[in-house]
C-alpha cells in the first residue's frame, strides 16, 4: 500500500491560516543591471527585472529580498514574517484558554537571561530597566512588550479579538497573564513587570556592554494631537538625554505619572517605520485591573482622540503624540527620526481618493487625479494601486476586479468572425465584507491591464466627487455621480456608515478646498511673461513638461515669500485633468522656453502644511485671508498629441495642413469675403489662413473655451503684427466667447463657415443640434464640416505601434479600434456621417457633397471625411434671423482686430 506523504504548508499558507485577508502582499519591480564581465566594453548591459515583496500584517510589515519570480518574493516575505512572529508551521489556532496559557509562556520566555542576549527590540527596554536605580530598577513597562513583541500581540487577539483595535486591552491581558505567571511580578502602582529572581550579573554586563555608544543628547521632532477637535495640532521637540528613556520623556509631555501609563498604537506610515501614536491609558483602566474586572471599551468613548484613532485604525485615548522613536531589530541603539507637521498632514491627505496620487507625484498643490487613463501618457502611481491604497487607508478589504470577455458580432452576424474584448467589474467591500459599490462600465479594452486600470480610475473619481459632498443623505446617494450608461450599484447605508467618522473629523478642512478651487478657476491672469515665442504651444492631448515653483506671499509684500513646492521637471497630459485648472491655463498660454507667473487664493492651512517640509511656524497664528499663492512656471518641452503624431507620421503634408488647403480652395473658388470658424479652439485654422493669399475681408472665430480663445488671440495678434500674407485685404478679425449650439445674429449669412474636427468632441445629440442651427439660423452660403473616419483608424493605429506585441497578444483577434483622441465622444463611419449630413441638407434646403483628405479615397475612405454644404436657391431669400432672432447676441467679444486697431 502506497501512502502519499503530506506536503508541508508553504509560508504563504501559514500566514493565510493566521491572518486571512488581513495579510496584504505588494510586489514591486526592481531593475537589476547584469554584471559587466568585460569592463572595457562600452556596450550597455542588459537590465533584468526582479521582484521584491512587501507583506503587511496588522502588527508587522516585512520586506523580502529580490527574486526572479514574483511567487518566490512572496514566499520569502511570508517566511520572514513567520520567523519574526515565532509561528510554528504545524501549530493550530488556539482556543482563548489555550491562548492565555501561551501568553503566560511567552512572557516567561521574554524575561529569561538567554533572551537578553538576542537582538529583539524589547532588549533595549530591558537595558534601560537594568540601568535604573531605586524603585524602578528592573521594571519593564507592559506597553513596551506590546510595542515590541509581535507574537504577544497575535496571542492577545486569540484571547480577545478586540485587542487588535484597542491597545488598552493589550495592557489588560498582558498584565493579567503576568499576574498568573509564577516567575513574574507586577507592580502595585503601575503597569510594570519584572522577574521574581534577579538577572544574572553576567547577563546584565553583556547586555549593557552590547550597546554602541550614543550621543549625549538626542533630539527629535514629533507632533502633538490634542483630543479636542477644535484644538490645533502642533509640532514639538522630544529631548532624550544620555542614558535617558524615551517613554519617560513622552510620559512627562503627556503629564502622566510614569512610562507604564503610556500606551502605543501599532506602526503607521511607510514600511519599516517605527512611527506610532503614544497616549495615556485611561484612569478607569487601572481601577478595572485593581478590581480584576473586564475592560469595557465603550466606557472610554468620551476621551477618544478621533483624529489619531482614524489614522491608526485603533482606539486612541486623550491627547496623543505621533513620534518615530524606538528600538528595532536593525540596531541596539535607539532609533530617532523626525516627524513633522508635514508628515502628519500628508497622512491625512493620503486618506482622500486623490491624495495619494498628489503625494506620488510630489505635487500636492499642483497635481490632480486625471479623468482618464492612458498607458503611454500616465504619470505617477497606477490607478489600481491608488484604489488599493485608498481602501487600505480606510481599512477596507482590497478591491475586487472581475474581467470578463464580451463578444460583439460583426456586421455579417457570423460567429466565425466574432471579436472578443474585455470589460471590468469592480467591487468595493466594507470592513465587514458587505458590498459598498458594485460597478461596471460600458468601455471595452483589448488588454486586461487597461480594463482594470481604467475601471479603477473611474471608481476613484467617483469617490473623489463623493468626498466633496459627504453631507449627502441616504436617498440622494442612489444615483449620485453616475452617468446614464454606467452600471453602478450603490449601498448608501453602508457607505454612510463607513465614512461617517471621516466626515465628522476631517472633511471640513481638506475637502472644502476642492469646492473653493472650482469657484476661483474662471480667470487666470499671467504676469512677468519672459522668453521669445517659439511657436510650440501645448494643446489638448500633448504631453507637456514644465518646471515650477509655488510660494506663499503676503498681500502687498514683494519679497520672495515661503517656498512651498518646487519641481524641476513635471510632465502632464493637457486636457486629462492631471493638474489644477490654473496650471493648465498658464501652460497652454505659453510656448516652449517661455515662463510666467500667476497667483491664486491659498488653500486651507492643512493643505499648505502637507505641501511643505520647511518650518511651518510662520503659519501658526496666520490668517490666510491676507496671503496668496504665487506660481512661477516655465514650459520646457511639448510632445504633440497622439492623434497629431499619428497623422503627421502617416501623411505628408500632415492632415491638419491638408484640411487648411481644402478650405482655402473653397474660399478662392467661391470668392468668399467673410468666414466664420465654428469651434475655432486655439485658432489653428484661422492662423493658417493668414499665411495664404485669399480675398477674405472678415475672419471670425467662436468657441466655448476662454482658455483656447485667449491662446488664439495671442497667435492671431502676433501674425497680424508681422504683416502676414492676408493682411492687405483683411479688414477685421473677431473672436467670440460662446457655444456653437446657440444662435447669434452677428454671425448670420457669412459667405463660408467651417467646422473642422469639432463635432466629435460633442455628444451626438449636440452635433445634431449644431447642424440644425448652423443651416437654419446662421445660414452660411457654404458650410464645411470635417470629422475623423472611424473606418480608417485601424490603419493609423497599426502604423503608430512601435511593437505589435504590445497591442495584440499571440493568437488574439484584434478588438475594436480606439478613438483617435480621449476627448472624442464619438467617431462616425462613412455611412453614419453621410446619413447625418444628407438628413440635414434635405431638411434645410442645402445640397451636400462628400470628400475628404488623407489617403486616396479608396477603401476604407479618407482619414478625414468632409461634407460641403451649399445653400440652395430657395434659401437665398429666406432670412434666418428675422424678427426677434435678429436681436439675439449671446456671444461676447473676447478679442477684436480692425485694421491697425485691436481690443
Amino acid at each position: 500500500m502506497v501512502t502519499m506523504k503530506k506536503q508541508p504548508a508553504t509560508p504563504k499558507a501559514i500566514i493565510h491560516q493566521k491572518f486571512g485577508q488581513k495579510a496584504r502582499y505588494q510586489v514591486e519591480e526592481v531593475a537589476d543591471v547584469a554584471e559587466n564581465l568585460c569592463p572595457g566594453l562600452t556596450i550597455p548591459q542588459q537590465t533584468k527585472i526582479k521582484y521584491r515583496c512587501i507583506l503587511e500584517l496588522p502588527d508587522l510589515t516585512v520586506s523580502s529580498g529580490t527574486f526572479s519570480r514574483k511567487k518566490d518574493a512572496e514566499q520569502s516575505a511570508a517566511q520572514i514574517a513567520i520567523e519574526k512572529l515565532g509561528i510554528e508551521a504545524n501549530e493550530q489556532i488556539p482556543t482563548p484558554e489555550g491562548a492565555f496559557d501561551e501568553l503566560i509562556a511567552r512572557l516567561n520566555i521574554l524575561f529569561t537571561d538567554e533572551f537578553l542576549l538576542s537582538t529583539h527590540p524589547l532588549v533595549g527596554h530591558f537595558r534601560v530597566a537594568l540601568k535604573r536605580e531605586g524603585s524602578l530598577f528592573g521594571l519593564v513597562p507592559i506597553s513596551a512588550i506590546a510595542i515590541c513583541d509581535s507574537k504577544v500581540n497575535s496571542i492577545c487577539k486569540f484571547i480577545d479579538i478586540h485587542a487588535e483595535s484597542d491597545p488598552s486591552l493589550l495592557l489588560y491581558l498582558i498584565s493579567k497573564a503576568a499576574k498568573a505567571s509564577t516567575s513574574l511580578l507586577t507592580s502595585d502602582n503601575g503597569f510594570f513587570i519584572q522577574k521574581q529572581n534577579p538577572t544574572l550579573p553576567e547577563a546584565t554586563e553583556v547586555l549593557v556592554s552590547s550597546q554602541v555608544c550614543e550621543s549625549k543628547n538626542v533630539q527629535t521632532e514629533a507632533v502633538f494631537i490634542p483630543v479636542g477637535l477644535n484644538e490645533e495640532v502642533k509640532g514639538l521637540k522630544i529631548d532624550i538625554c544620555e542614558d535617558g528613556y524615551f517613554l519617560d520623556v513622552i510620559a512627562n509631555i503627556l503629564k502622566t505619572r510614569d512610562p507604564s501609563h503610556i500606551l502605543s498604537s501599532r506602526t503607521v506610515g511607510k514600511a519599516s517605520s517605527e512611527m506610532r501614536f503614544y497616549f495615556t491609558a485611561p484612569e478607569c483602566l487601572f481601577s478595572s485591573l485593581a478590581k480584576n474586572e473586564v475592560v469595557n471599551a465603550t466606557y472610554f468613548e468620551a476621551v477618544v482622540n478621533k483624529r489619531a484613532s482614524y489614522i491608526s485604525g485603533q482606539t486612541i485615548y486623550g491627547d496623543a503624540i505621533l513620534a518615530n522613536v524606538g528600538y528595532t531589530w536593525r540596531s541596539s541603539n535607539l532609533l530617532c527620526e523626525d516627524v513633522s507637521l508635514c508628515t502628519y498632514y500628508r497622512m491625512l491627505l493620503g486618506q482622500l481618493p486623490d491624495g495619494y496620487y498628489k503625494l506620488s507625484r510630489e505635487a500636492v498643490l499642483t497635481a490632480e487625479l486625471p479623468s482618464f487613463y492612458s498607458r503611454a501618457n500616465w504619470r505617477g502611481s497606477l490607478p489600481k494601486d491608488l484604489l488599493s491604497f485608498f481602501c487600505r487607508n480606510h481599512r477596507l478589504p482590497q478591491p475586487i476586479f472581475c474581467v470578463q470577455k464580451v463578444v460583439f458580432l460583426e456586421d455579417n452576424d457570423t460567429t466565425s468572425d466574432n471579436t472578443n474584448f474585455l470589460r471590468c467589474e469592480v467591487k468595493i467591500l466594507s470592513r465587514s465584507e458587505e458590498p459598498l459599490i458594485v460597478c461596471s462600465f460600458p468601455d471595452t479594452y483589448r488588454k486586461e491591464s487597461d480594463a482594470i486600470q481604467n475601471s479603477a480610475l473611474k471608481v476613484l473619481n467617483w469617490f473623489k466627487v463623493y468626498f466633496r459632498q459627504l453631507d449627502l443623505l441616504e436617498n440622494e446617494l442612489y444615483s449620485f455621480g453616475i452617468a446614464p450608461e454606467e452600471s453602478f450599484k450603490l449601498y448608501p447605508k453602508a457607505i454612510l456608515q463607513e465614512f461617517s467618522f471621516w466626515t465628522s473629523v476631517f472633511a471640513k478642512s481638506l475637502c472644502n478646498y476642492s469646492k473653493l478651487n472650482r469657484i476661483l478657476e474662471n480667470r487666470v491672469v499671467l504676469s512677468n511673461i519672459e522668453g521669445p515665442d517659439s511657436g510650440v504651444i501645448p494643446s489638448v492631448g500633448s504631453v507637456t513638461s514644465v518646471s515650477y515653483e509655488v510660494r506663499l506671499l503676503r498681500e502687498g509684500d514683494d519679497g520672495e515669500g515661503y517656498l512651498l513646492e518646487k519641481n524641476e521637471e513635471f510632465e502632464f497630459e493637457v486636457g486629462s485633468g492631471a493638474v489644477t485648472y490654473q496650471m493648465e491655463v498658464c501652460a497652454t498660454q505659453l510656448s516652449v522656453d517661455q515662463s510666467a507667473k500667476f497667483t491664486v487664493v491659498p488653500p486651507p492651512r492643512d493643505v499648505i502644511l502637507a505641501s511643505t517640509s520647511t518650518d511651518p511656524s510662520y503659519l501658526s497664528d496666520t490668517h490666510l485671508e491676507n496671503w496668496r499663492l504665487e506660481y512661477e512656471v516655465k514650459v520646457l518641452h511639448v510632445a504633440a498629441p497622439m492623434e497629431e503624431r499619428m497623422e503627421t507620421a502617416f501623411f505628408s503634408p500632415p492632415l491638419s495642413k491638408q484640411r487648411v488647403e481644402f478650405a482655402v480652395r473653397h474660399i478662392n473658388q467661391s470668392h468668399a469675403l467673410s468666414l466664420v470658424d465654428f469651434g475655432c479652439g486655439s485658432g489653428s485654422l484661422l492662423d493658417s489662413l493668414l499665411d495664404h493669399n485669399t480675398c477674405l475681408e472678415k475672419l471670425v472665430g467662436v468657441d466655448i473655451s476662454i482658455r483656447a480663445l485667449t491662446r488664439a488671440a495671442k497667435v492671431l495678434h502676433q501674425k497680424l503684427s508681422n504683416h502676414c500674407a492676408m493682411r492687405a485685404c483683411l479688414k477685421s478679425a473677431v473672436l467670440y466667447d460662446g457655444s456653437i449650439t446657440d444662435f447669434d445674429a452677428q454671425l448670420y449669412n457669412f459667405d463660408i463657415g467651417t467646422c473642422i474636427e469639432v463635432i466629435e468632441h460633442m455628444e451626438e445629440e449636440q452635433a445634431q443640434q449644431f447642424g440644425d442651427i448652423a443651416l437654419s439660423k446662421f445660414c452660411p452660403k457654404i458650410l464645411i464640416v470635417s470629422t475623423p473616419n472611424y473606418e480608417y483608424n485601424p490603419i493609423l493605429q497599426r502604423s503608430s505601434l512601435p511593437n505589435k506585441e504590445e497591442d495584440q497578444e499571440e493568437g488574439e483577434k484584434p478588438g475594436p479600434c480606439k478613438f483617435r483622441n480621449h476627448d472624442h465622444k464619438f467617431e462616425w463611419t462613412r455611412g453614419q456621417f453621410e446619413k447625418w449630413a444628407n438628413d440635414l441638407a434635405s431638411k434645410h434646403g442645402y445640397s451636400v457633397e462628400f470628400s475628404g483628405v488623407g489617403g486616396s479615397g479608396d477603401e476604407p475612405g479618407f482619414a478625414s471625411q468632409i461634407a460641403v454644404f451649399k445653400r440652395g436657391l430657395l434659401r437665398e431669400g429666406n432670412n434666418g434671423s428675422r424678427g426677434t432672432e435678429s436681436l439675439r447676441r449671446p456671444y461676447e467679444i473676447l478679442w477684436e482686430w480692425c485694421g491697425n486697431r485691436e481690443r
